[in-house]
């Protein structure tokens, strides 16, 4: 757990909760442990709201379906954009921004224009007229926190689950990881990633910690599973041909990976 050191009137110190430090594995089950550059312990290390927090739409409003065991602290956006394969964008992004992996950035929009956020730094801007999309240029380089999210948003405008279905490598049931993702391309589509992992210490059974954002775009969220008493992890049944979340079922031909 992290803790960091604020000044209000006198030196008090403020909690920043994690995944890993919410929750833990469930008894016999062990948490792997990563390199904290990778992806995999990002998205471990994911900061969360105050336990109790509603998950709330870009709009403000509380979502209503109470499918959350936990809220991702993240910028959610006064716009309807951000939602579930674009939320997943958002987080492949920081982590590679974060890490200065600048040449790694870059998703398809569906109708198959590449944006790369290198481009973007030198300057460059996406236009778009009708099915026509190209890059023009319009501003100096620059790599700041305001331009950062400008890119990103210019990417939920035009990605959505078809587009990144295409752009990630399928991945077989038994060899799920942290960072895979299960999507549906299509309209409607949907997707939720992988955000930890839990393994049994003598049988290898694998159970999962998925997040999503949903329509319309609403805080990243961390599901809870009803059939395990609201707990936040799914077990990776590979003799199942169906794999279920709250608001929304897939194969399990439906898990992907980022290369």
């Amino acid at each position: 757990m992290k803790w960091i050191l604020i000044f209000i009137g006198t030196l008090s110190f403020f909690q920043i909760e994690t995944i890993e430090d919410r929750f833990d594995c469930p008894k016999d089950f062990i948490r792997p442990v990563f390199e904290n550059n990778s992806f995999a312990y990002y998205l471990q290390h994911l900061p969360l709201l105050a336990k109790g927090t509603d998950v709330k739409l870009y709009n403000g409003q509380t979502k209503q379906n109470k499918v959350h065991a936990a809220v991702v602290d993240m910028s959610i956006g006064q716009k309807d954009l951000q939602q579930c394969a674009d939320a997943i964008i958002r987080l492949r992004a920081e982590y590679l921004w974060q890490q200065k992996k600048y040449d790694a950035i870059h998703f398809n929009f569906t109708n198959g224009f590449i944006a790369n956020y290198n481009k973007w730094m030198a300057g460059y801007r996406i236009a778009v007229n009708a099915n026509q999309v190209y890059w023009r240029p319009a501003k100096k380089s620059s790599n700041n926190r305001e331009s950062f999210m400008q890119y990103l948003e210019q990417v939920f405008n035009y990605a959505g689950t078809l587009s990144l279905s295409k752009e990630l490598t399928p991945v077989k049931i038994h060899d799920v990881k942290i960072g895979d993702v299960f999507i549906k391309g299509g309209s409607p589509g949907h997707a939720v990633i992988v955000v930890d992992l839990c393994k049994h210490k003598t049988n290898g059974e694998i159970l999962v910690m998925l997040a999503q954002s949903y329509m319309p775009a609403q805080h990243i969220h961390i599901l809870k599973n009803s059939a395990m008493d609201d707990k936040p992890w799914f077990k990776i049944n590979v003799n199942k041909t169906t794999f279920e979340t709250p608001e929304w079922n897939f194969t399990i031909h439906d898990l992907k990976r980022f290369e």
